[in-house]
């Protein structure tokens, strides 16, 4: 289920705004992956790599498996990327380590399928999407990229709740609403004339 990504990058041997810049002026991007109770790792990737999957879908809930310069393979999720503010290029990316049994606080998008087959759409009716994503707890192999939700059979009126939605096994679902409404279809409004 889990949705996994190659890459590989140089190993830094020093931390700090000084090495990093040099990173950069050297054409890298640094990187840090941490967590799992180890040493943090000190990375330098190739701006094309972080642009290239950032482009995929479900950059924030993908695992990567890191092969460092000769350090070995990493298991992680990107926690943050830092860019330029003014040309938007990748300054600093962070990553989690994933430990064997871990599980990972993450933010995990919805997706809606079947909007055609959707009676209320159909009459003009409009999808109102409440809530875009969900936090989890979650086991990393069982991490998806997104969570589907059906329209199938939805008129005007009808609204979409928590329940409605399959979780990836053992996930807990961090919110204080236990079933929470994700979104609703809503009468087409009508302009009116005058």
């Amino acid at each position: 289920m889990a949705n996994i990504s190659q890459i590989s990058v140089a190993a830094r041997d020093r931390a700090g705004k000084g090495a990093a810049r040099a990173t950069r002026n050297s054409g890298l991007v640094p990187g840090v992956i941490y967590g799992d109770k180890q040493t943090p790792s000190l990375i330098a990737l190739d701006p094309r790599i972080i642009h290239s999957e950032m482009r995929k879908k479900g950059f924030h809930t993908r695992i990567f498996e890191i092969a460092i310069e000769g350090k070995g393979i990493e298991r992680a999720i990107v926690r943050d990327v830092q860019f330029h503010p003014v040309t938007d290029q990748a300054l600093h990316v962070d990553f989690q380590r994933l430990g064997a049994g871990s599980k990972v606080h993450v933010a995990i998008p919805f997706s809606f399928v079947n909007e055609l087959a959707s009676p209320g759409i159909k009459k003009g009716g409009m999808l109102n999407v409440v809530h875009h994503e969900i936090e989890l707890n979650v086991n990393p192999d069982n991490l998806p990229s997104s969570l589907v939700v059906d329209l199938t059979d939805l008129d005007i009126g009808a609204s979409i709740h928590l329940t409605a939605v399959a979780l990836p096994e053992g996930a807990v679902v961090v919110s204080h609403e236990k079933d929470f409404t994700i979104a609703t279809i809503v009468a087409p409004t009508v302009k009116a004339e005058g």
